[in-house]
């Protein structure tokens, strides 16, 4: 049987990762939490599971934090989890399964995610099946990308799909929802400058109405009632603010 290193980033999450790490030990070999320095009981909470380790490591980035997990592990196949997320008991016995079974270091595995908004399971406004790839062997391939970070491999990789859903409980608020997506537009803001790009004012005015009829309309979040509504429109309100940073750093370097 294969052996498997579940690997977490987390930052004071304290009131997610115990049901979080509930879920990874029916097949996690071994556990590998890289935590930035939080203030809360996440450590505490961390040091009742047994085959797990603790590192404190100062923020560094996404993808280099998950990296440095991946560094940190003993085995090659890996499994990455946010502490926001569960796996469903389907997926805990596809992961079961896999284990069994002969994989090659080419060959990764994706899993649908389902996103919790305020009580509600989220199945339109392009949240759903939000499929993400999560475990694969760390010799093929590293974290890459400043926000929505993938896994840049360094080979020709085949990709199977795993039965289950990976459960996101990522927004108890709208604030929570608000919060991030403009922590992620800044973000994004950001590295368009680094990247070049200069053609701010005309995304200000495109990009927001774009999103909001992509998501809302073409993506039936208008299905999804208040929610579907609330979502898709502090998604094109993130948006502007993405394109209004790299149009605030393109005027102050000009």
């Amino acid at each position: 049987m294969k052996k498997l290193t579940v690997t977490i980033i987390t930052l004071n999450e304290e009131k997610k990762i115990k049901r979080c790490l509930d879920s990874v030990v029916p097949f996690a070999d071994e556990i590998v939490v890289v935590d930035s320095l939080s203030t809360d009981s996440t450590k505490d909470i961390c040091a009742t599971y047994s085959n797990l380790k603790f590192i404190e490591q100062k923020w560094l980035g996404y993808s280099e934090q998950k990296n440095l997990a991946n560094d940190l592990s003993t085995n090659d196949w890996i499994f990455s989890i946010d502490a926001d997320e569960e796996v469903s008991d389907k997926l805990q016995q596809s992961i079961i399964e896999w284990k069994k079974t002969d994989s090659n270091d080419n060959e990764c595995f994706e899993m649908d995610r389902l996103t919790n908004y305020c009580g509600k399971w989220i199945r339109r406004c392009g949240w759903y099946p939000d499929t993400k790839i999560r475990i694969w062997n760390r010799k093929a391939g590293k974290w890459k990308g400043a926000i929505h970070e993938v896994i840049d491999f360094a080979m020709d990789m085949t990709t199977t799909k795993l039965y289950g859903d990976l459960l996101h409980y990522s927004f108890e608020t709208d604030a929570d929802y608000r919060r991030q997506m403009f922590n992620f537009a800044e973000i994004g803001g950001k590295a368009y400058f680094e990247k070049g790009k200069r053609n701010a004012t005309f995304y200000c005015i495109v990009s927001p109405l774009v999103t909001f009829v992509r998501q809302y309309i073409v993506r039936l979040g208008f299905l999804e009632g208040k929610a579907g509504f609330k979502i898709c429109r502090t998604a094109a309100q993130a948006t502007l603010h993405k394109y209004r940073t790299l149009r605030q750093l393109i005027k102050q370097n000009s």
